[in-house]
């Protein structure tokens, strides 16, 4: 197949499929890949070039608003620079073409395809800080719009969608993600609307659906009217005016999209821009008749979106910035919210239109806690997740650093000999393995427990959770389910036997709370009191699997708070039983079939009231071998004894636990503060004798 120069110029207004057709295009930079066949195959082809620099990441333990701001300035270095060295490829001439960037790390089995549309610069190289890390779970194909090419918006929809058909065609079963960003949203939102009977999932950031009342609505007003010997001075808009130069950490300060025009204007040349010293490659990405051009199929492209949402079918997850000061994305991502039949948003309350280049946002993290990520039609929970990497989970522990330090877990386990050891080294490392313990009030133990075995010996742990955190039956007051992004990234499952099947088949450690719900907002007095089925529920997949069963007890939660008004107490109120009964409307009911209190799953919110922080202490059985035993525990009574088994020494190890606790001088946190403050916040501080 012959390739085209880059060189090739594509007229205004025809269709470079129609040009190009049995054609390759071709990017010669040694940053990327080579870029894909022509948009009707959509196959890539070989590959040139060496690793590009690293694009430097955010350090986890950043949390200083100057080191983010220099992260961030940092990457907008390398953006810069690397689109100079798309550009230069080849005088960046030539119709659309796809690339795929050399630092993209290799997919896994069966990776879905994810094609990035970019905003109205057109380079293509919104993801740089995000490319390794995406590319583990994707094969990633970015879209590059040369500065010269002059393609209509509906000439750009028949490119993206002969790439979506033709994959789509030599891998039906597997989904294709398209990430648009700002202009790139309303493109993937075409190419869905032309396509409901393709599996596609659409990623939004920021996307430019709406421009009434914002400020691109008036930089494409004052494009038509600016004079001629003005356009020169332009170069500062382009900073403003595209989806990426300008994260809201280094931006410059411009008005609300209610300010009038001249002020909107005299702000945007005011003052020193932060990347004064880049305008030149701004100006050669964006040069003024380009940025005219494109901000008129921009203008089309809203237009033409807005009259097809109804034929978007296309499961979709919105990322809208609190900080945008060119769309008014709140508004427009709960319009796109109501009018998607099957549409999330994530919302980044200090982020600007540049989301994707700031140095705190990872967009890995935020796909897989939205369960987001797929390999085929639907979303499989065991073979879909992808274990965090540390700086994942790092990212996503710091938020809950604190309860490390206010309630300093104590944590000891068993050996299989019987000795008790401080540590989790009686936990086995390889699985599978099944954790069947207490849950205290709210849970509250979930993070010490995951944190502790990630970090001590990079173990998952995949939680069986409460439906309430996958799904609702119907909206009302429920919480939004982004509140429970981070279990569900690090690997909560909803409860059901099939998930229970996969996990153990897979040879996971699972987390499991028979006592469920039920446990976790028990009443007053009920502290340490079991809520189990009467019947197991456990037992005889365990072992069919071999699994190691650990039984285990946590206490603490009454060191930290008092209950003031639990369940009995607001059913009595009548406002609050009928907020009880219309928020238990919501979710999905477990266990409405069981007998005995373990059945009463209504969702509430007792009231606490807060004390001195005591101490958690987590306490871990001797591991209970099922392995072999699969034919004996067929029997129900010979399953049911191993349960009632399980059960008592999960008692028996609260009971040591509650004992032990007593002879700690380091239970409150008033007596460790003094012992961190001399050996550091990360030491361990003594606790009781074994």
């Amino acid at each position: 197949m012959a390739a085209i120069s880059t060189g090739t110029y594509t007229a205004a207004g025809v269709s470079p499929l129609l040009q190009y057709r049995n054609s390759c295009l071709r990017i010669t930079s040694a940053r990327f890949k080579i870029a894909s066949a022509a948009a009707t195959t959509g196959r890539s082809t070989n590959s040139i070039g060496q690793q590009p620099p690293t694009v430097p990441m955010p350090n986890n333990s950043i949390t200083d608003s100057t080191e983010l701001e220099q992260t961030t300035t940092l990457i907008m270095k390398d953006f810069m620079e690397w689109s100079k060295d798309m550009i230069a490829s080849g005088s960046d001439g030539g119709p659309p073409r796809w690339f795929s960037p050399l630092d993209c790390a290799a997919s896994m089995e069966d990776s879905p395809l994810l094609l990035y549309l970019p905003g109205i610069d057109g380079v293509g190289l919104g993801l740089i800080k995000h490319h390794k890390r995406l590319g583990r779970i994707f094969n990633i194909w970015c879209l590059h719009v040369p500065v010269t090419d002059r393609t209509s918006f509906s000439d750009l929809v028949y490119l993206v969608e002969a790439t979506v058909r033709s994959e789509h065609h030599h891998a039906p079963r597997r989904p294709i993600y398209l990430l648009g960003e700002s202009f790139g949203g309303c493109l993937a939102l075409a190419v869905a609307a032309r396509n409901p009977h393709i599996d596609l999932a659409l990623i939004l950031a920021n996307p430019a659906t709406r421009l009434r009342e914002s400020q691109l609505e008036n930089l494409i007003t004052l494009s038509e009217v600016i004079p001629e010997q003005l356009h020169p001075s332009m170069v500062k808009l382009l900073s403003v005016t595209t989806g990426y130069w300008v994260p809201a950490r280094v931006a410059v300060a411009i008005p609300g999209s209610g300010h009038p025009l001249q002020q909107a204007v005299a702000e945007l040349f005011r003052g020193d821009v932060a990347f004064s010293s880049y305008l030149s490659v701004l100006a050669d990405v964006l040069p003024v008749e380009t940025l005219i051009w494109r901000l008129k199929i921009l203008k089309s492209a809203a237009s033409f979106v807005s009259s097809r949402l109804h034929a978007v079918r296309a499961q979709t997850l919105v990322l809208s910035s609190g900080k945008d000061h060119l769309i008014p994305n709140p508004e427009e991502s709960e319009k796109l919210r109501k009018m998607l039949p099957n549409c999330e948003i994530r919302r980044f309350n200090n982020s600007g239109h540049a989301l994707l280049l700031e140095a705190d946002f990872n967009l890995v993290t935020v796909i897989m806690g939205a369960n987001f990520y797929r390999r085929g039609r639907h979303l499989d929970f065991v073979r879909d997740f992808v274990p965090p990497s540390t700086s994942e989970f790092d990212s996503v522990y710091q938020p809950y650093r604190w309860m490390e330090v206010a309630f300093n877990p104590v944590m000891i386990s068993t050996l299989e000999n019987g000795n008790i050891v401080r540590g989790l080294t009686g936990i086995p490392s390889e699985g599978p393995v099944l954790l069947v313990g207490y849950h205290m009030m709210l849970g509250l133990e979930l993070v010490p427990l995951v944190s502790r075995l990630w970090n001590e010996h990079k173990i998952v742990l995949r939680g069986i959770a409460h439906p309430l955190m996958f799904k609702r039956l119907r909206e009302g007051k429920m919480p939004v389910l982004s509140m429970y992004d981070d279990y569900r990234f690090m690997g909560a499952v909803p409860v059901s036997a099939t998930n229970f099947y996969k996990l153990l088949s897979s040879k996971s450690h699972v987390l499991l709370y028979p006592g469920g719900m039920r446990e976790a907002l028990h009443r007053k007095g009920e502290e340490y009191k079991l809520f189990w089925p009467e019947q197991s529920e456990f037992v005889r997949m365990a072992a069919r699997f071999g699994a190691k069963i650990i039984p285990f007890g946590t206490v603490g939660e009454d060191d930290i708070g008092q209950m003031l008004l639990d369940y009995d107490d607001l059913m009595k109120v009548p406002y609050l039983k009928a907020l009880i009964e219309e928020l238990t409307g919501e979710v999905e009911k477990l266990r409405y079939d069981t007998e005995g209190e373990v059945s009463n799953q209504d969702v509430h919110l007792p009231i606490i009231l807060p004390k001195v922080p005591g101490r958690f202490y987590f306490y871990f059985g001797k591991p209970i071998e099922t392995a072999g035993r699969k034919e004996e525990l067929k029997s129900r009574e010979k399953a049911h004894e191993l349960y009632l088994e399980v059960k008592s020494e999960v008692e028996r190890c609260i009971d040591y636990l509650k004992e032990k606790r007593e002879n700690d001088s380091y239970r409150n946190i008033m007596a460790r503060l003094p012992y961190q403050a001399s050996h550091g916040f990360d030491s361990e501080v003594p606790t009781f004798d074994l």
